[in-house]
């Protein structure tokens, strides 16, 4: 899983049917630190996950999982959680 902060909504006036119903969000990926790392992305919504919101994502064949169909599904990145909390510890050797 990896971390991201929801910065804007996609709406799509023609979306493959098996992404009906469903809300895609545009997601800037994050370091464990909370800095932006590469360039944003599309990631279908499975969460409810709003504008400003940190979220766990996931790529690939794992992106797809979470559909009643997912070898059908053309889904690259999905948002599958929305952090509460995060604490970074610093280990010291």
């Amino acid at each position: 899983m990896n971390l991201a902060k929801v910065v804007g909504t996609i709406w799509a006036t023609v979306k493959d049917p098996h992404l009906n119903g469903s809300k895609m969000q545009l997601i800037q990926p994050l370091t464990e630190q909370g800095r932006k790392m590469g360039r944003a992305i599309v990631a279908v919504d499975t969460v409810g996950a709003g504008p400003g919101e940190i979220v766990f994502y996931v790529t690939s064949r794992e992106a797809s999982l979470s559909f009643p169909e997912p070898l059908l599904t053309p889904v690259d990145a999905a948002i599958v959680g929305i952090v509460d909390r995060s604490e970074l510890y610093n280990q010291r050797s």
